[in-house]
Order: structure tokens, then C-alpha cells, then sequence
């Protein structure tokens, strides 16, 4: 299975030697040299390999600050005996880790692995989903509301849809705003205000998207 590989490892050779393995796998590499760099591109990957020793900041700050806006498998590649490191990876949300020298053979098959589980998670179910009396159609992308049809803009949609991807979950403005615009550090938030008041006032079902102070968005009630 081919994927977009994000690699984020400051060191040129050990980079080169990696992106040469993977694409004559099949893979598309992209190579990044610095946290910040990654924070912009990460939307363009199936997966991130992860250097955790970067020029600009620490690897783990890169990951906690992608797993507040997405869900992309990430691969933490630490140095021997950085143990510590390792267990505080897998809390900020690492699907899994390597340490260095990487050996091609278990890359290929931990990033099968956590590729091919991401896969699953997100795969819908029928394309449609139910909440009390509002049916959101991902494929038609169209919403009924008691059997009527709302009429959402392109962007109100989009909004919806990322909250009935994952209904009863907590979802954060920034995760709402990369998702929806692309990138949360371009997006503006008075924007996102904008569209759920105006989502909230077509669904007109006070309560079931609710907003979590200080974080962010919900859709259905408690």
C-alpha cells in the first residue's frame, strides 16, 4: 500500500537513506528539516516519521501541536536508550516508535500497521449520519432536518461534517479550523464563529452542538 510519507529528521544522510528506501518501495517521500516546516505540511502525509531532535524545537512539541488539529499516524524515530522520550510520545498520541539505526524491514511493516489502522477508524459506515432527527449525507453533502432539506453553504457543511465524523466527540477550534481551511495557522477563528452561528440557526435544534469553553465543539447533547 502506497502512501504520502511526511520525514521530518534533520540529518541529511540518515534522511537521503531513508527517502531512498521508501520510494523504491513505492512511497512518496516529503522531507522536512524542521518542526515548523512539519506543522505546515503535515495535512499532505498518510504518515509522519518523526525525528524527535530537531534545529527549532523538540519533536514532541511537533506532535502534541499536530494532534490537537489531526489524526495523521505518526512514527517517533528516537535515539538508543530514550526511553523517557519514547513514553511521553506514545502519551501525546504517537501511534508508535522506532529507534535508530531503523531497520527497513520492521519501518515497512510498523507503518503498514498504524496506516492501516487510521484506515479503519475513519472509514464511515454508510456515508450517513444520524443525530435525533438531523441526517447528515457525507457523500451527497447534504443535510434534512426533520426530513427537510437546510440548504448548508459549501463552508457551513464542511464545519458540520468534521464534528459528524466523530458525533458525541469533543473536537477543538484548531482541529476544526485546519480541517476546514486548510491550515489552522492561516485560518481565521472569527470566521469559524461566523459559520457556526450560522449553522446552528439552519439545524435549529438548540443544544445539540454544543461548545466546550476553552476548547471547542461537540455535536449531540450530553
Amino acid at each position: 500500500m502506497a502512501v504520502r510519507v511526511l520525514l521530518v529528521e534533520d540529518d541529511a544522510g540518515v534522511a537521503d537513506a531513508l527517502a531512498e528506501a521508501l520510494q523504491s518501495r513505492g512511497h512518496t517521500v516529503s522531507h522536512a528539516i524542521r518542526g515548523s516546516d512539519a506543522l505546515h505540511r503535515h495535512r499532505a502525509a498518510d504518515v509522519i516519521l518523526l525525528d524527535l531532535n530537531l534545529p527549532d524545537m523538540h519533536g514532541l512539541d511537533v506532535l502534541r501541536k499536530v494532534r490537537q488539529v489531526s489524526p495523521v499516524p505518526v512514527l517517533v524515530l528516537t535515539a538508543s536508550g530514550d526511553e523517557r522520550s519514547v513514553v511521553r510520545g506514545l502519551r501525546l498520541g504517537a501511534d508508535d516508535y522506532l529507534t535508530k539505526p531503523v531497520r527497513l524491514a520492521e519501518l515497512l511493516a510498523r507503518m503498514d500497521a498504524v496506516v492501516r489502522r487510521a484506515s479503519v477508524s475513519a472509514a464511515p459506515q454508510d456515508g450517513v449520519v444520524r443525530v435525533e432527527d438531523v441526517e447528515i449525507d457525507l457523500g451527497a453533502r447534504r443535510v434534512l432536518v426533520g426530513g427537510h432539506d437546510i440548504g448548508l453553504t459549501a463552508k457551513e457543511f464542511a464545519v458540520l461534517a468534521v464534528l459528524a465524523a466523530r458525533p458525541g466527540t469533543a473536537v477543538s477550534r484548531q482541529q476544526l479550523m485546519d480541517e476546514v481551511w486548510g491550515d489552522a495557522y492561516l485560518a481565521v477563528s472569527r470566521s469559524l464563529d461566523v459559520h457556526l452561528t450560522q449553522l446552528r440557526a439552519k439545524l435549529d435544534r438548540p443544544g445539540l452542538l454544543t461548545t466546550i469553553r476553552g476548547f471547542g465543539y461537540r455535536l449531540g447533547r450530553d
